[in-house]
Order: C-alpha cells, then structure tokens, then sequence
C-alpha cells in the first residue's frame, strides 16, 4: 500500500509516518518501479501499535522500548511492565494536577462578580506572583 493509504488506515498524518521512519520506529518499506514507497501488513501493524501507544501518552522513547520488546517474543515481561509502570506513575501524578486545577478554576470561577477585567479574579490568578498583567 502506498504511504496515503497506510496513513489513512491508522489515522496518521503522512509526515508523521515519514517522521517514523527516519527516526526508526518504521523501517523503510520497498519501493515500487515508479519508486513509490510499498507498504505491507508489517508496517500496518506497527503503525497502528505506535499509533494506539501514543494516543495513550506513551512518549516516542518508551514507544521504541515497547517496540524493541515487542520484537523478542520469548523474553519475560518484565521490563514492559516496567514501562507501563513508568508511564501509570506519570498518569497518576498528571490526574493529580487536573484535580488540583479544576478545584482552583471553580475556587476562582466562584468568586467571579462579573465585573471589569481589571477587577476579574482568573486574569489575576494565571498572571504572575507579584507581578501585574500588562
């Protein structure tokens, strides 16, 4: 399958697939006579991987541990675990953050008297410690 179809079978955008495979997560696929790129099921398949890892915020790092793993499939794993882990810390660490945030938002939201922007309690709460918004 030419790159247009690979990218619309998994929802990538064609330059994000290139980008794959210059910085080698897709190996580069045979060229056809007219010397089009000529994809397989390989590709399909490794594509929608990258693609489904990434959409659950698996940095382009832990894609290409998961990737290498993936590629030895009689070693224990124990090491994908780790990296899911790692990423489940992270999860957990960012859930915290929103909840914080949206407790400040509806802090700030409910404290709003609708006045001038001068006087509006979210433009002084995102601005600066100590400084005043220009």
């Amino acid at each position: 399958m030419k790159i247009g179809e690979l990218a619309n079978a998994t929802g990538t955008k064609v330059e994000t697939v290139r980008y794959y495979e210059k910085i080698g997560l897709l190996t580069p696929p045979a060229r056809t006579l007219a010397n089009y790129r000529d994809y397989g099921s390989e590709h399909l398949a490794r594509l929608s991987f990258i693609r489904r890892a990434r959409d659950l915020g698996f940095t382009l790092e832990a894609v290409r541990e998961l990737l290498t793993l993936s590629d030895n499939k009689a070693q224990s794993c124990e090491a994908v675990d780790g990296i899911a882990r790692v990423h489940l810390t992270d999860i957990d660490r960012k859930v915290r953050d929103l909840k914080s945030l949206g407790l400040e938002l509806s802090r700030v939201l409910g404290s709003c008297s609708n006045g001038t922007v001068a006087e509006c309690k979210i433009i002084e709460t995102l601005a600066p410690r100590g400084k005043a918004f220009v």
